[in-house]
């Protein structure tokens, strides 16, 4: 599976789930997307089968550990992002939703230079 937007929200959604609460099931992401739970069963259906998520016999959610490198790494650069957008005075809804278009298509060049350049001022912590 090409690694897209959408799966990149979704290893994130399960990521910032799970450090909010002991498990994470569909129903949980559901709700955070507001999407319907056949969307969502599709969607996690393909993550297991291209090895980013696993699901134990109570139909918990985990990330594997390709699923949780991409994770950290999509919500890092949209909390660093956010962050910096603030910061020049983008008000905080307008930072967010941008931070999250962002995140996707920003080089991994450009997004370690914006880091050290910046420095830890909009650093953050990611996956606990």
């Amino acid at each position: 599976m090409k690694m897209q937007e959408s799966a990149q929200d979704y290893l994130e959604s399960i990521l910032i789930l799970s450090q909010k609460q002991d498990y994470v099931r569909a129903t949980d992401i559901c709700a955070y997307f507001g999407y319907a739970r056949a969307t969502v069963s599709v969607f996690m259906k393909q993550l297991r089968e291209n090895g980013y998520v696993s699901m134990d016999e109570h139909k918990h959610i985990s990330l594997t550990e390709a699923g949780r490198q991409v994770a950290v790494e999509m919500y890092e650069r949209h909390k660093f992002l956010s962050a910096f957008f603030e910061s020049i005075g983008v008000p905080e809804e307008i930072a967010v939703r941008d931070a999250c278009r962002m995140e996707h298509y920003i080089s991994a060049d450009t997004f370690k230079a914006l880091k050290e350049h910046f420095g830890t001022s909009a650093e953050i912590e990611v996956g606990k």
